[in-house]
């Protein structure tokens, strides 16, 4: 292990780029919960938290209990929610790359020890704060009291188990509510939980201030419990701008979805702050089961999760807890930790699908296509761990890896058959096209292995291209000069402003293979087809080439030869094959 730079005598000079992960980490959990402490005090806390961690990972004799004490601290802190957890897990997955320098030198087995050990340290902490809460509770009422030491008492505990800003219970009284709730259920007795929070709340607190914020809280609190205190549902606010309403006596997730749509519609209503309408609005995760035998904190856990599916299938909306969705999204997270030593462990491999002339029927190239080997879960689709990759930021190391192999294998290619240009394509993906080192990294891949510019072609997707604007067109016009090519990936399935395509520096469009269809099906309206056969001619007219996709008939590639399809690509033409054996396909 090794850092760039190093600790003053004492280990108060924090290196900058811990000190950067630490500034992202209290950014990434200080709106989980309201803190009482000032900015100043919380960053130097991370900052040594942060040191800490770095140091257990870069040790000669490695103590988990590091991690642990670095959990437990975050509770000390106020952080008690899952979901401080969850973004400080986020943020730590970039711990090895800045401790290394380099994902390639992470001691995974180091990392994740240390990352077990800080959830393990969270968990057993939250927990002992529950405990150390009843049991100061239970002694306190056990004492004989005088009058006005009970109002005192009562005084205290009602603060104690309720949030000062908005009156409503807090998470203790909760977790308090939901155990006896469920402890006493009879049987076939079912459960109903709603997880919410603020749609860009910490917009209201950038823009308007704090001040406002705490308002805005009040107000959605005020209609929150309107809504569900008429029918005897427990509403309590965990941190933040997040709310749980639990309701006992379900029938089914029927209940529970209207609740949510009558409080979606009562927090969508504006609230007038400062003088004006501010519009607001709120997503909402839905928990729906029987309650004998259901777990209080994985009850919690799993509506706070489906929260965030609700939120990225577009906000303002409710989602029900589905265990297929469930289940992905804690293979994503597991995912996190195995992906950044994948690619030093040699769990990766490209795999190449011909390319072929339409026209002539000759291979022109080979699309590469990354398989991920894992040792457990055995090929895990680029659909599952790609966007793990983007989200994690480990996407660069990833995509600069394919670059280089894809033009190692295409410089062989050439050798073996000098008369016959091959083209590989390769997938650039959405968080690459935004790296300022894309330019360099292509320039890199192509000097290392001599290919020419010519024979390495870019696809990207349709979005990206049609969303990028100033610094990202300028770097892909930088590799265009350099003769690579550059490719629109499933054309047709976005919208194209056309006006604006014609001015970027794209060489060619790949047909989305859902055009396929109708040419497979032999549609007796042949709509797929005459939409094939325009775009041919757009591109064409634009001297654009056009790549079909999913190509897996000859009747197929005959009608998209008569189109003036240039190439096509699909198992008519074969499937993905080790690159030593594309030189052999003619």
């Amino acid at each position: 292990m090794r850092l760039t730079g190093g600790d003053s005598q004492g280990g108060h000079v924090i290196e900058p780029a811990l000190s950067d992960l630490a500034r992202h980490w209290v950014a990434a959990v200080r709106r989980t919960s309201y803190l009482d402490h000032g900015a100043e005090a919380l960053r130097r806390r991370f900052e040594e938290l942060t040191r800490r961690l770095a140091g257990a990972m870069r040790a000669e004799r490695f103590d988990p209990r590091i991690g642990t004490a670095a959990g437990a601290a975050i509770v000390d802190l106020g952080l008690t929610s899952p979901e401080a957890l969850r973004h400080s897990i986020s943020v730590l997955a970039r711990l090895p790359a800045v401790v290394d320098g380099k994902p390639a030198d992470t001691d995974e087995d180091r990392f994740g020890a240390l990352l077990g050990a800080f959830a393990a340290g969270f968990a057993a902490a939250s927990r002992q704060r529950i405990l150390d809460d009843q049991e100061r509770i239970r002694r306190a009422w056990s004492r004989t009291l005088t009058d006005a030491e009970h109002n005192l008492q009562r005084e205290l505990d009602h603060q104690a188990h309720h949030d000062p800003l908005t009156g409503l219970p807090n998470r203790v009284l909760l977790y308090r509510h939901l155990t006896d709730t469920l402890r006493d259920a009879p049987d076939g007795a079912r459960i109903g939980v709603c997880f919410l929070d603020l749609d860009e709340f910490k917009t209201v607190n950038d823009t308007l201030g704090h001040g406002s914020g705490d308002r805005l809280l009040v107000a959605f609190a005020d209609r929150l419990r309107a809504c569900v205190n008429g029918a005897g549902h427990f509403v309590a606010r965990v941190g933040g701008d997040e709310f749980v309403v639990v309701a006992g006596g379900t029938r089914s997730a029927e209940d529970m979805i209207g609740l949510a749509e009558t409080m979606l519609a009562e927090l969508s209503k504006p609230v007038r702050l400062d003088g004006q309408e501010l519009a607001v609005s709120a997503s909402i995760g839905i928990v729906e089961q029987p309650a004998r035998g259901a777990d209080p904190e994985e009850l919690l856990r799993a509506a706070d999760a489906t929260l965030y599916l609700a939120k990225a299938d577009g906000r303002a909306r409710y989602a029900v807890f589905d265990a297929t969705r469930n289940a992905q999204q804690l293979l994503r997270y597991g995912l996190t930790g195995r992906l950044a030593g994948a690619l030093e462990r040699g769990e990766f491999e490209l795999v190449y699908q011909p390319l072929v002339s339409l026209v002539e029927g000759r291979l022109r190239g080979a699309e590469a296509l990354l398989r991920w080997r894992h040792p457990d879960l055995g090929t895990v689709s680029p659909n599952t761990f790609i966007p793990v990759a983007e989200q994690s930021g480990m996407i660069h190391a990833l995509g600069r890896w394919v670059l280089r192999e894809s033009c190692t294998a295409a410089a062989a290619w050439q050798r073996s058959r000098p008369d016959t240009p091959l083209l590989v394509s390769v997938n650039v993906s959405p968080r690459q096209c935004t790296d300022p080192r894309l330019l360099e990294d292509v320039e890199h891949a192509l000097t290392d292995s001599g290919l020419h510019p010519a024979n390495l072609q870019l696809e990207l997707t349709e979005t990206v291209l049609m969303q990028s604007t100033g610094r990202p067109v300028q770097t892909l016009r930088k590799i265009a000069d350099l003769g690579v090519r550059i490719v629109i990936d499933d054309f047709g399935i976005g919208y194209s402003n056309l006006a604006y395509l014609r001015h970027l520096p794209v060489h060619g469009l790949k047909l989305a293979g859902a055009f396929m269809a109708g040419i497979r099906s032999l549609a007796s309206d042949h709509v797929d087809e005459q939409i094939v056969e325009t775009v041919i001619r757009l591109a064409h007219t634009l001297r654009m080439t056009v790549t079909a996709e999913g190509v897996e008939t000859a009747d197929q590639a005959g009608r998209l030869a008569a189109l003036g399809c240039d190439l096509g690509q699909g198992w008519h033409f074969g499937r993905p094959i080790a690159p030593a054996g594309i030189p052999a396909l003619r």
